[in-house]
């Protein structure tokens, strides 16, 4: 059988105001505006500029929220400094252009803002719109981890992986994974899963690596779908069931991950017809239990 290797990736997220979940009326629009106007009021123009990003309240727009962003970011909003940084980042409403996206970052981040430091760990770590810089990448994904940012701790946890800006520590590793994990982040739970199978810093422990497999494929993460696959073709941690690996691998294999295609496909000589029924019936119902997710 074959397994999915561990994938320890970089990631940028782009992040609105925390907790903000309020719909935006056509007539605070209004009010909005005249607060933004006359008054130059800062929070008003944040609030402006995410209408019109997320069409809450006013038609979608990039470049007018782009341009109330602005507003309120030359003014020291830090969360409009991170949210303009994303636009830049991602060439929304402006030209593409990631030394402006590190610029209003990094205003975010030294306002201790931790979306702009998880991303401006990313600029630095990436390479994009500075010098590639992993010490620095590390300090500023420390700085959000130490906040909670899950995004961060994930890619914390990758570089004292990967020994990338710090001394490789696979503990140091394992603690700021499980940390993104227990936030739900499902790339966290993949790899924790791989460290407790191999036996990486902790001891060896397949029904740890099975759960934290689970967590992750019910999420859809393809990866831990094809090893949770392994775990039960192998009875690793598990009860030996053909079914549930074939189901698995068969979700897998659906999001064109290679390695549970072949698996999928080699399985089925070793399979009853019977257990073949009932491992396509069990996967219909766990993908249609993942799609509910989204």
């Amino acid at each position: 059988m074959r397994k999915t290797l561990t994938v320890l990736s970089i990631s940028l997220c782009c992040f609105f105001l925390s907790g903000f979940q309020s719909v935006i009326a056509a007539q605070d629009i209004e009010e909005l505006t005249a607060r933004a106007n006359k008054q130059g009021d800062s929070e008003a123009q944040f609030y402006l500029g995410l209408a019109f990003e997320a069409g809450d309240g006013a038609p979608q727009d990039y470049k007018q929220a782009v341009s109330w962003y602005t507003k309120a970011a030359e003014q020291g909003q830090a969360v409009a400094q991170f949210n303009l940084g994303v636009m830049y980042a991602n060439g929304q409403g402006v030209l593409q252009d990631y030394k402006q996206a590190v610029s209003w970052y990094t205003k975010a981040a030294e306002q201790g803002y931790a979306g702009a430091q998880s991303n401006l760990g990313g600029m630095y770590a990436n390479g994009q719109g500075v010098l590639e810089d992993y010490k620095q990448a590390v300090s500023w994904y420390t700085k959000a981890a130490e906040q909670g940012q899950a995004v961060a701790q994930f890619n914390l946890g990758g570089k004292y992986y990967k020994g990338q800006g710090v001394l490789q520590d696979y503990k140091q590793a394992v603690f700021w994974y499980t940390k993104s994990a227990e936030q739900g982040d499902a790339a966290a739970q993949y790899n924790l899963g791989v460290m407790y199978a191999g036996g990486q810093a902790v001891l060896q422990d397949y029904k740890q690596a099975v759960s934290w497999y689970t967590k992750a494929a019910e999420q859809g993460y393809a990866g831990a779908q094809s090893n949770l696959g392994v775990m039960y073709y192998n009875g690793q941690g598990v009860l030996q069931d053909y079914a549930v690996a074939y189901a698995w691998w068969n979700i897998a294999a659906f999001q064109g991950n290679a390695d549970a295609t072949y698996n999928r496909d080699i399985i089925l000589n070793k399979m009853s017809p019977d257990q073949i029924s009932k491992g396509q019936e069990l996967a219909v119902k766990l993908l249609k239990k993942i799609e509910a997710r989204k």
